[in-house]
């Protein structure tokens, strides 16, 4: 039996397990892995570049892109058509309706948290928050697997991100994200006062330089190198041309009209033109999604729903228009889901049994629904996706190695997608 195991690839194998427990034990058992494709046999890789739109605070499955009209737990929102026939969205999402033929819909994601910050680093990292290790999230993932991208621009931004947030996990300092606070404001305190001349500022740089000098001769190591290459390429990104590339006053008034002045969608419009100019991964967040109460009537959910309906949707349309999409991965996420059930003041509690996530751009099949929850919209019903496997499918669409090991600083072995195996029919 060994033997005969041994020669069999990962799909054949977990097809000899299921048909042996079918027979054997009479019942059905993994039923989900008719999906999944091994590491090697996973296709993709079209997407050079991603944009990794996160909805904190726990994204309504109900009430965006898995309805179930009919159904007691609908509450107020009812679906509308999208531009793949018989494909239905939330009433709320009018233009990314519009959008359903570049979209994949996850309907089967699932995590065992409903903790917000527990869920978020699960969802960002695919491995538990521990005390002893930090893990990377994507874009330094990207920036370790592939190479650093470009020579001034950092390789991934964060606008908007939680200071929670895992950034470049255990990796050396020169995989540190860059983060914005305000996309409005860009890149701030860039500007040297006008007391400090060009002249004046390279002789601090030299005299900071000869303080550390001696200790860089005696420790040399490389984090200590790692630290003062990161203030090296901090010195020239503020000496550098590209710093506009972070201003949106570049950008004509009704472009950022249409995006929304909310800094959400101002984060999307950074996020485009950052991506336009050679930044490999930008995150965008947008908080307000946990609503335990009032979500119709007080217009808590109509208006965070509006908010990401009109940015997610003129992102895609810009980058097709520019030629983007194709090698582009857009993803929209969030870290559970909310209760099916309305609670007593007319809201949605913590629900990480099943919530969705949605694929565009950069290699992936658009104009599908994937995965579906039970007609309640509480567990999943077919196709479970698990965080891993969700980064995993991210990974394989842009061409990351998923059975690469990295090990951190203590010696630990480590994955970016821990063990994730990618969904296949998401794939081009």
């Amino acid at each position: 039996m060994k033997e005969l195991l041994s020669k069999l690839g990962l799909v054949d194998r977990r097809r000899f397990v299921e048909y042996a427990a079918k027979s054997m034990l009479g019942v059905t058992v993994l039923p989900t892995l008719g999906r999944y494709v091994s590491a090697e046999e996973a296709t993709g890789g079209k997407a050079k570049r991603l944009i990794y739109l996160f909805m904190n605070g726990a994204m309504t499955h109900l009430d965006t892109f898995d309805l179930k009209p009919g159904h007691a737990n609908q509450g107020d929102t009812k679906p509308t058509n999208t531009s793949v026939p018989g494909a239905q969205i939330s009433q709320f999402l009018p233009m990314l309706a519009q959008q359903f033929h570049n979209l994949a819909v996850i309907r089967s994601m699932h995590t065992q948290t409903a903790d917000h910050e527990q869920g978020e680093y699960l969802m960002r990292t695919s491995y538990e928050e521990i005390a002893t290790e930090r893990h990377p999230s994507l874009g330094p993932w990207l920036q370790q697997l592939k190479g650093r991208q470009s020579k001034t621009l950092p390789d991934t931004v964060l606008i908007g991100a939680p200071a929670r947030h895992p950034g470049a996990g255990f990796f050396d300092p020169t995989f540190s994200p860059l983060p914005i606070g305000d996309p409005n404001r860009g890149l701030e305190n860039t500007k040297a006062p006008e007391y400090l001349t060009d002249e004046s500022f390279e002789k601090r740089i030299d005299l900071i330089n000869g303080f550390d000098k001696k200790f860089r001769d005696k420790f040399k190591v490389k984090k200590v190198q790692s630290y003062t290459d990161f203030y090296t390429e901090a010195t020239g990104l503020l000496t550098s041309g590209e710093l506009k590339a972070f201003d949106l006053n570049e950008e004509k008034n009704e472009d950022r009209d249409r995006y929304g002045r909310d800094s959400f969608g101002q984060g999307c419009l950074l996020a485009r033109r950052l991506i336009e100019n050679n930044v490999r991964c930008v995150e965008v967040s947008c908080g307000g999604w946990d609503m335990h109460s009032n979500i119709y009537n007080g217009g808590t959910l109509p208006a965070r729903a509006g908010i990401m309906d009109k940015a997610m949707a003129n992102l895609l349309k810009d980058l097709n228009d520019r030629g983007l999409l194709a090698e582009t991965l857009v993803v929209l996420t969030t870290e559970f889901g909310r209760s099916p059930q309305l609670n007593y003041n007319a809201g949605r509690d913590h629900h990480p049994a099943v919530f969705s996530s949605v694929l565009a751009g950069g290699g992936i099949k658009g104009g599908q629904f994937y995965g579906t929850s039970d007609a309640a919209g509480h567990s999943v019903a077919t196709d479970g996706v698990a965080p891993a496997d969700f980064n995993a499918t991210i990974a394989t669409a842009l061409g990351l190695p998923l059975n690469k090991v990295v090990f951190s600083p203590t010696g630990r072995p480590f994955k970016v997608a821990h063990d994730g195996v990618p969904i296949g029919k998401l794939l081009s």
